[in-house]
């Protein structure tokens, strides 16, 4: 199984940046000032916006470590801050409502944490020896839990801690409850509980992979990724915070992954690529779309593409008042993928 919210890791199913952004390019009508974020690691992506707007948290594979550790980092400027251990695998960082947290998901309790690390050091050199390129593919460690710490990373408490991967977590508006991904019962599938850890519930139990999910601005829904219709083909659904009336957004032969809520409108942003021809190489763009609440269920509405960039544009979020749009792409002079930050625009 495939899982899409790390696809930063690597990108390498697209195609390189070679072409200029066409003259008729549809970014033209949402964003404007684009800018590259981060630097210096062998890559980085997946980051997300402090409520205040002036920072960010993101992973980042540093020199020297094979593994993803989490950053914070000024928006202004600024040198990024290491908030993980600085050990083990680590990803889907997020601040709490109040600013004054932030979760992380980490494998650095791993009690063979040194076997493992060797083994993926050994990995890389081979294949940076034969110039073999792996198919991407997300581990779902074991050993991954989910931890709170304070905006330093000090002060680390572990929130999970059922054999199994929990990861990809993110808070309600409130912060009172924390979405995530575990298959602590074989499968993987979406779970809520209480920002301290209490109160666990499951809310989808399907076969296939669920995961990815965000909690609407107003509490009522969570959006995710699933896989449940055809293997490693992701959908876009919806469900309600009680686990009710779950439905399909998207609905194609392709892969969409990594949706987000705009903050104070009805849209919802997601990674999407075509996959219905299999003598074209798809390539990861962003698409947006209005929906609707009727009888209780999220209803999907019209769906626009916001980028067209040649290279892969992934994992896009918004800023707290939706002015600003981040994501992931490996639009860079070497082709790694990177954070990218652009004024957004509603279409009108």
């Amino acid at each position: 199984m495939m899982i899409y919210r790390a696809l930063a890791a690597g990108l390498t199913l697209c195609c390189p940046l070679t072409l200029a952004a066409a003259e008729d390019s549809v970014e033209s009508k949402y964003l404007s000032g684009t800018r590259q974020l981060t630097s210096g690691f062998l890559k980085a992506g997946e980051g997300y916006f402090s409520p205040d707007g002036e920072t960010i948290i993101y992973q980042a594979v540093p020199q020297g470590y094979p593994f993803y550790q989490i950053y914070k980092q000024p928006l202004a400027g600024g040198e990024p801050q290491r908030i993980s251990t600085g050990r083990g695998r680590t990803t889907c960082s997020y601040f709490s409502p109040d600013g004054k947290k932030l979760m992380f998901a980490s494998s650095h309790l791993d009690p063979k944490l040194s076997e493992t690390e060797e083994k993926e050091r050994k990995q890389q050199e081979e294949d940076r020896r034969t110039g073999r390129r792996r198919r991407y593919s997300w581990d779902f460690d074991p050993y991954m839990d989910i931890f709170e710490a304070d905006l330093d990373g000090k002060n680390l408490k572990q929130l999970t801690s059922a054999k199994g991967y929990d990861a990809e977590g993110a808070y309600s508006a409130d912060g009172k409850l924390i979405a995530f991904c575990s298959d602590r019962d074989g499968d993987a599938d979406l779970y809520v509980m209480n920002a301290d850890g209490s109160g666990l519930r499951q809310l989808t139990d399907e076969p296939g992979y669920d995961g990815g999910p965000f909690i609407s601005p107003d509490g009522r829904f969570v959006i995710y990724r699933t896989d449940r219709k055809r293997p490693e083909m992701l959908q876009i659904h919806a469900i309600g915070i009680d686990g009710e009336n779950d439905v399909a957004l998207t609905d194609n032969i392709g892969v969409n992954w990594a949706p987000y809520w705009h903050p104070t409108e009805p849209y919802i942003i997601w990674t999407g690529a075509d996959h219905s021809d299999p003598t074209k190489r798809p390539n990861y763009d962003l698409w947006l779309m209005k929906y609707d609440v009727k009888d209780g269920k999220l209803v999907p509405g019209p769906i626009q593409r916001v980028t067209d960039h040649p290279a892969a544009d992934v994992l896009p979020v918004f800023s707290p008042d939706g002015k600003k749009l981040m994501w992931t792409s490996n639009r860079t002079d070497n082709h790694t993928s990177q954070l990218f930050i652009a004024d957004f625009k509603l279409p009108e």
